[in-house]
């Protein structure tokens, strides 16, 4: 007998054993109750179950927070640390999970619990980072799983049914409104965008669902329908924005600054465009040149003091310094853009205009031209004749020296092509404030890897009806003159469609409404120990909760967007359009580079391609990027799939793919490119693919947006007029007064004001921002080959930095830096905080 209480001793399995843990918390209110019996622990058994019960792994007698722990000093402002002590015994042996009740009155945040000297296990680790409300808000348990992963064929059979429990919870029953404290995932269409009980002014069209507007699927809320209009959903009144439903855990507070940026557009929306709008109402104002624009960041926007005390009342006073700086004489002043910070005139050069397509804030859409004159690919019994109407006359004699067809042949020329998409909308969007054009842009890759443009077209639909093809007239550079204004505006025709593109396609599209579905899906299908839904967890933190505040104040009807973005009230159905040439193996960066004909496919290059455009700097860093990403995915995978067989027979791993296709892009469903998800390259290339457009992609289409779109002029947003008539009032100004011609072109002060207000908000980071390579607790999974692969991805990131830093310093490749002497660095992996054009956050979280 002596010597089996000898050996249960040594492995921990007495009955009288302690084992003591530490709980890592944050408080929501601070008077909170934890010690006492305020909040309760439970160990379950991880290798004992009972077999009156399904198995499930047994329950240990509950343990409470003892007292606070005050031997970390350094904690982070509001955690706190307490102590609890479990009992041991042979019915639970090894834990893998814990049951946690909270019977205070509110809710705490618990960010961890470890386990210390657990005997033949060491240290065990709780990864919990979740809200935790009154057991009265739940009709089930909460249950946290120790950070071992698992594939459903290992998982051990005690913690099954618990695992199985969870995502049924997180599943919800597709019911109800959803509350503040739920913890449901589901499903639905883009159809809170409009709110027609205010009008016909704010209807909209339901996006997804349908031929004609198919679109990714949001978070489900489940508020009412409207009075007017059963199949919209009701809006949430703009003050109750920040409450907007999301899964608790995805909301921005759980984190110490990133609320910073959710008050930042609320505020905008609630207090300072209904302040800005109401003083150009009473007082309309333009710029008349250059020099005021340059005056808004130099020395500010005087306002009245009753302009500014409403701002002031309307946004709290930390976030305001995050907008714009208001001096005690009144002025209100934006930073200095990058793109003017060196020459406040360089980005006026052509060679400017034709640098920001391949390392500005859209380098993803300039193709190699293939064939001339340029052709459209819409149905010509529905538009006509969309061919093109440049001609060789246009641009031969800046080929140097080359023939067209021997410039193609050579793969000089590239084409930035927006004509088709925004083709099919211009009569509607003409029909609003907006006047502008559907946009071709030649341009001719020189020796020394720059692009000169060589011509611009500019198509309207044919007065008579689409079918009648396009109207269209192209225009050649020029350096002096009227000639040289109108080629100034022509750029500046493109920079519109250009930059609507990017906020509702390459942005918003193709980043923040293609991820959200992956988002829901990798929480309904993947529990948390399974090996694919810890690797891709980092990547999907706080979007649904910044794409459910867009919809709030940005992307809805009269929101942020239709303000600022040319297509206005057409913005987002027009993106629905588009997205049905969405591809999501053609997201990846290489399938991206082939498709557009910049880059071919080769074995002896570097990452198997090579680019056609050697001085890319998108493309460039991107690959690097993109392969140290592809590198980190294989090692991880490997590990946990030893053959195809075991993918396929992941059964959490295939409802996770099956409700990816059939229901978050449920559209696409019958689309033969998806993936089938039986092969360890599939996996691979599916989970790089992601991982991909959630840090990288979002990053290069994101934090350069202050930086380059900051200045207006360089990227306006709107076009008010078209390109004026000899023998207009319009004409005349252009000859006399060219930049005041010029600025009551494009967007309009107020406009300019909201807009880069917007874009400075988006382009900043934040203090506690977690970066590609990076993770917010090491403790992740115990499993060391994948540590060691996170490690070895986390160093390759820090070499890909210094030679980003090195190509920049290299003076022989021109686009890295450019005529404006602002280096390309928004694939840089890491950032400080603030506008600093470079980091890559994991995720699409602002």
């Amino acid at each position: 007998m002596v010597l089996l209480n000898k050996v249960m001793d040594d492995n921990g399995l007495s009955p009288g054993k302690k084992i003591e843990g530490q709980v890592v918390l944050m408080k929501k209110i601070l008077d909170i109750d934890f010690l006492g019996k305020g909040v309760s622990l439970q160990l379950v058994s991880a290798v004992h179950g009972d077999p009156a019960n399904g198995l499930k792994g047994n329950v240990g007698k509950p343990a409470y927070l003892e007292k606070w722990d005050t031997s970390f000093p350094s904690l982070p402002l509001g955690e706190s640390i307490f102590k609890v002590t479990f009992d041991w015994d042979d019915a639970i042996g090894v834990p893998g999970a814990l049951i946690i009740k909270n019977n205070n009155n509110a809710e705490f945040y618990i960010k961890t619990i470890t386990l210390v000297d657990v005997p033949g296990e060491g240290h065990i680790h709780f990864i919990c980072n979740s809200w935790v409300y009154p057991v009265s808000k739940y009709d089930y348990d909460r249950v946290f799983f120790a950070n071992k992963t698992y594939l459903p064929s290992t998982t051990p059979v005690p913690l099954r049914e618990y695992i199985k429990q969870e995502l049924v919870n997180l599943r919800g029953d597709g019911t109800g409104e959803r509350q503040e404290w739920d913890r449901v995932y589901d499903y639905d269409y883009y159809n809170d965008l409009g709110d027609p009980d205010k009008g016909p002014a704010f209807v909209r069209p339901v996006l997804g669902g349908s031929r004609e507007y198919p679109y990714p699927r949001r978070g489900r809320t489940g508020r009412p329908p409207t009075q007017t209009d059963p199949n919209t959903e009701s809006r949430l009144p703009l003050l109750k924005s920040l409450s907007i439903y999301v899964p608790r855990d995805e909301r921005f507070d759980h984190i110490k600054m990133s609320d910073f940026l959710a008050y930042g557009l609320l505020s905008l929306a609630q207090g300072i465009i209904p302040a800005l709008e109401s003083f150009f109402d009473e007082t309309p104002g333009e710029f008349d040149s250059f020099q005021d624009v340059l005056d808004l960041y130099r020395q500010g926007l005087k306002l009245p003091k009753a302009v500014l005390d409403t701002i002031r009342q309307n946004v709290p006073s930390e976030v305001l310094p995050e907008i714009f700086q208001i001096d005690a004489e009144q002025f209100i002043k934006y930073p200095l853009p990058d793109v003017i910070k060196e020459y406040t005139s360089a980005w006026r050069t052509d060679e400017e205009f034709g640098r920001e397509m391949v390392a500005g804030v859209n380098p993803l859409i300039l193709r190699r031209l293939e064939e001339f004159p340029p052709a459209s690919k819409l149905d010509p019994i529905v538009y006509g004749d969309q061919t093109s109407k440049i001609t060789e006359g246009h641009i031969l004699n800046n080929l140097d020296g080359l023939g067209v067809y021997e410039a193609l042949e050579n793969k000089k020329l590239f084409i930035l092509d927006h004509h088709d998409s925004f083709m099919p909308y211009l009569t509607r969007i003409n029909s609003t404030p907006t006047k502008t054009y559907a946009t071709r842009t030649l341009l001719f890759l020189k020796d020394d890897g720059t692009f000169k443009p060589l011509a611009i077209e500019l198509s309207l639909p044919h007065p008579d009806g689409d079918k009648y093809g396009a109207i269209s007239k192209v225009y050649t550079p020029a350096e002096v003159g009227v000639e040289g204004t109108i080629w100034e505006l022509a750029k500046a025709y493109v920079a519109v469609n250009d930059s609507g593109y990017h906020q509702l396609i390459s942005h918003w599209l193709h980043t923040h409404a293609t991820m959200e579905p992956f988002v829901i899906a990798t929480n309904r299908q993947l529990s948390v120990v399974h090996p694919i839904h810890k690797l891709l967890q980092p990547h999907f933190l706080d979007t649904m909760y910044i794409n459910a505040l867009a919809r709030q104040t940005l992307i809805n009807a009269e929101g942020i967007l239709e303000l600022t973005v040319f297509p206005r009230k057409y913005s987002m159905e027009l993106s629905a359009v588009i997205y049905k040439d969405w591809v999501f193996p053609e997201q990846a960066l290489p399938a991206d580079l082939v498709k557009r004909g910049v880059a071919v496919k080769d074995p002896n290059s570097p990452h198997g391609l090579r680019l056609l455009i050697k001085d890319y700097p998108y493309a460039v860093d991107g690959l690097e990027i993109w392969s140290a990403i592809k590198s980190w995915v294989e090692e991880y995978c490997s590990y946990y799939y030893t053959t195809d067989d075991v993918v396929e027979k992941d059964s959490e791993l295939q409802a996770w793919w099956k409700e990816v296709r059939e229901v978050g892009h449920g559209d696409k469903k019958d689309a033969p490119w998806w993936p089938n998800m039986q092969t360890r390259e599939e996996l691979v290339d599916s989970c790089t693919t992601i991982i991909w457009i959630a840090s990288a992609l979002h990053a290069a289409v994101n934090f350069g947006q202050y930086p380059y779109a900051g200045y207006l002029p360089n990227r306006p947003t709107i076009s008010r007029r078209f390109m004026p008539i000899k023998g207009t009032p319009e004409y005349e100004l252009l000859e006399s007064d060219p930049e005041k011609a010029f600025l009551e072109t494009i967007t309009a002060e107020l406009q300019t004001l909201i807009g880069i207000s917007l874009i400075e908000i988006l382009s900043r980071h934040t203090s506690d921002e977690v970066y590609l390579g990076q993770r917010d607790t090491p403790e992740w999974t115990t499993d060391a080959e994948p540590l060691q692969a996170f490690d070895k991805f986390g160093k390759r990131l820090a070499l890909i930095e210094d030679r980003i830093m090195s190509r920049n310093n290299d003076p022989n490749l021109k686009n890295r830096v450019g005529p404006v002497k602002f280096p390309y660095t928004l694939l840089y992996p890491t950032s400080e905080k603030g506008l600093t054009a470079k980091g890559i956050p994991n995720s699409v979280s602002i």
